[in-house]
């Protein structure tokens, strides 16, 4: 298959929501606005973290009841949850002397469509 053949995501503003990993290449933008959640991700401390603020029945967390789940100093935690912020997966509001956090839905329905493959002819779904 020669280059002028393929489909670059990205290009096009309906491939950039919705296009999988399988679906074609990508444009240099899309990769780079990927990697910056997947080297988010890429720490066993931030991936720890966005799983506990994910599953919490009401889907919010104090930071208190983050830190003692972790050998880290309280300034870390900040630290690693600064990055999953910037990152644009959790938000983050200050209430009296606490900081909760909750995961962002759509970057995480991104990255979900992003890594889903299509299945493939005539198996089962």
């Amino acid at each position: 298959m020669s280059k002028q053949e393929l489909e670059v995501l990205g290009q096009d503003a309906a491939d950039a929501c919705c296009a999988g990993l399988a679906s074609a290449p990508l444009d240099e933008d899309r990769a780079a606005e990927l990697a910056k959640l997947f080297k988010a991700l890429g720490d066993p401390v931030r991936l720890r973290l966005l799983s506990m603020i994910a599953s919490r029945d009401g889907g919010e967390v104090c930071v208190c009841e983050l830190t003692p789940a972790f050998e880290l100093s309280q300034p870390t935690i900040s630290h690693h949850l600064k990055l999953l912020r910037q990152a644009g997966l959790i938000d983050c509001e200050r209430r009296g002397t606490w900081v909760y956090y909750w995961v962002l839905p759509d970057t995480l329905d991104l990255l979900a469509q992003f890594l889903r493959t299509p299945q493939a002819a005539g198996a089962p779904a």
